[in-house]
């Protein structure tokens, strides 16, 4: 009796164990193609554009509203470092004018983004449109109490030979559409 069940045991075992062999070697070969399929996939090509456009327009945002003006040199370096084209150039052009300014006035700014999207993407191009809203926190060097202050931004991208930069930076007024 005894070998009856085993035999019997065996003949379950057996094809038990064919049916999840090739159901482990079924998803392989899926998981397979659906890696080849999307790794040349536009619309995920396309979403990685948008998402570095998107972290870069933060990231220089942010950098174009901040200043500490015991480190002006480096900071309005990394304004330059982040710019491309018109805007690069009149930053390049004022970059004297502008230290004299923020020294004299002695403020440091620290901008945060509070919250950014993508509007327009030309991937083709290497063009990208960002808009976004920033908090900037104004610390005055009188020892006067620190403000906060809210702004929105509509910012040009342009890609180049270092990645996405800055091309142009507007302020958008409250209650504008």
């Amino acid at each position: 009796m005894s070998r009856f069940r085993t035999v019997r045991g065996a003949r379950i075992a057996w094809p038990a164990g064919v049916a999840a062999a090739a159901l482990l070697c079924g998803l392989t070969v899926w998981s397979v193609w659906s890696y080849v399929h999307t790794r040349g996939d536009d619309a995920l090509r396309y979403g990685k554009a948008r998402d570095s456009v998107l972290a870069a327009g933060q990231r220089d945002i942010a950098r174009l509203n901040t200043v500490d003006p015991a480190h002006l040199d480096r900071d309005l370096d990394g304004w330059l470092a982040t710019t491309t084209g018109p805007l690069h150039d009149q930053l390049r052009r004022t970059q004297s004018q502008d230290a004299a300014t923020l020294k004299a006035s002695g403020t440091a700014t620290r901008g945060t983004v509070t919250d950014a999207a993508v509007t327009e993407l030309d991937d083709r191009a290497g063009t990208a449109k960002v808009i976004a809203t920033v908090q900037v926190r104004l610390t005055p060097n009188s020892g006067a109490a620190a403000t906060t202050d809210r702004k929105r931004f509509e910012a040009d991208l342009a890609r180049t030979q270092g990645g996405w930069k800055l091309a142009a930076l507007t302020a958008v007024p409250v209650g504008a559409s």
